[in-house]
């Protein structure tokens, strides 16, 4: 199975084109029930970048004036996938380059469609991305390993409901906070914790916190999710 068979179709892709009136991009932004959204200029074939919409929202919470010019900054490349690449490989590159979502191509250069890592893990691991709310959806990377790559921000309890996990979560609220009590220190980057049945490997520590981790549950994630 190649990313063709489950890309969103190109006539079926959503974007803001930024040549549209101010007042109308925020008001699609406002009303967007996607976590990225790909700006183009007239058409989807000059497609410019990719805004990440909950990034989108902090900024207009932030910003005393959140402009055109913001929201093209905070915008990211678009990461091209090329058609006919199998789902596996397209998994690793996804993983490889810390993307989501890529705008399939054709030979051309003609866009086709969109694929996101959620809809090729769907098909790999199941349906079980369905569950999660699209903010989690965003913070987590499931692995063919069985490992599941997670945000320091991530809610735990949404991680133990989406997962059939049982990490701790009555006195913290995110991945990062389990970890931090359960330490009570700051760990560098390259540390493994053990918390109750779940080896966790530190990825990535900035400003004191957690970014990023590496859980590897005792059970595979497949039959966890069974469950």
């Amino acid at each position: 199975m190649t990313v063709d068979d489950i890309m969103v179709p190109r006539s079926e892709i959503i974007g803001i084109d930024i040549n549209d009136d101010w007042k109308s991009i925020l008001r699609q932004l406002s009303h967007s029930p996607h976590g990225r959204i790909v700006l183009y200029r007239d058409s989807l074939d000059d497609a410019i970048s990719m805004l990440r919409v909950r990034e989108a929202w902090r900024l207009m919470s932030e910003k005393k004036e959140f402009t055109k010019e913001t929201m093209l900054r905070a915008a990211d490349e678009i990461y091209f996938v090329p058609e006919g690449t199998p789902l596996s490989t397209q998994l690793v590159k996804f993983q490889r380059n810390k993307k989501k979502v890529g705008l399939v191509v054709n030979e051309y250069g003609d866009i086709q469609g969109l694929v996101t890592v959620e809809d090729i893990l769907e098909e790999i691991v199941g349906d079980f991305t369905t569950s999660m709310s699209p903010t989690l959806a965003e913070e987590v990377t499931p692995q063919n390993d069985g490992s599941v790559i997670i945000d320091g921000t991530a809610n735990v309890r949404e991680i133990n409901k989406a997962f059939n996990w049982h990490l701790p979560e009555d006195d913290a609220r995110t991945v990062n906070g389990v970890i931090l009590e359960a330490l009570e220190e700051i760990p560098v980057a390259g540390t493994r914790v053990r918390i109750g049945e779940y080896d966790i490997d530190i990825l990535d520590v900035q400003d004191n916190m957690i970014k990023q981790v590496k859980v590897f549950p005792v059970k595979p994630l497949r039959e966890s999710v069974a469950e």
